[in-house]
């Protein structure tokens, strides 16, 4: 398995990843989750193009998950992170946020955030996990602010919602996951 920058030709792959782990909405009554598309073509190939766009890829170097990411006021803003349902439970997720905080601390950035969604388990409870805490209202930055807005907008403030920040280089350790 490996992690690396995702390729144009996969951009297809993720959309059917995003759609496929959608699903497990679904049984939560989050039908309106399940089914929303994928990110466009194009997004996913701009984040392709910045060099903020990683897969996780299995056997015959086909992409498992994947993550987006975009520097935001000195963070880097976790905008998607999606297992392969048939592939969960194995790591990748936390192994692409790790690659991405990598990424961060060479680019100078300071923390990783991320909004998720307060109580599905594979949310905000999984990103606890990793070392990510909950921010205040009262600590958001305006980029946060803007996120949350456009969340809002999108209709996802239907479900709890949360942003959470995890500062860079203090990833928790293997006995607290």
């Amino acid at each position: 398995m490996t992690i690396r920058l995702a390729l144009g030709h996969e951009l297809p792959e993720l959309q059917a990843i995003e759609l496929a782990a959608g699903e497990l909405f679904r049984p939560l009554g989050m039908v309106r989750i399940a089914d929303d598309e994928p990110p466009a073509t194009e997004t996913l190939e701009e984040f392709r193009q910045a060099g903020r766009a990683w897969v996780h890829t299995g056997d015959g170097d086909h992409p498992l998950a994947y993550l987006l990411g975009e520097p935001l006021d000195g963070a880097l803003h976790i905008e998607q992170v999606t297992v392969l349902p048939t592939a969960s439970r194995r790591g990748l997720g936390r192994q692409l946020i790790d690659h991405a905080e990598e990424f961060a601390i060479r680019s100078g950035l300071t923390a990783l955030t991320l909004t998720t969604f307060t109580d599905v388990p594979w949310n905000a409870p999984y990103y606890e996990r990793l070392g990510f805490r909950p921010l205040p209202e009262d600590a958001l930055t305006p980029g946060l602010i803007a996120v949350r807005t456009h969340e809002t907008e999108l209709g996802l403030d239907a479900w709890p919602r949360v942003c959470m920040h995890r500062p860079a280089g203090l990833r928790p350790t293997a006995e607290r996951r």
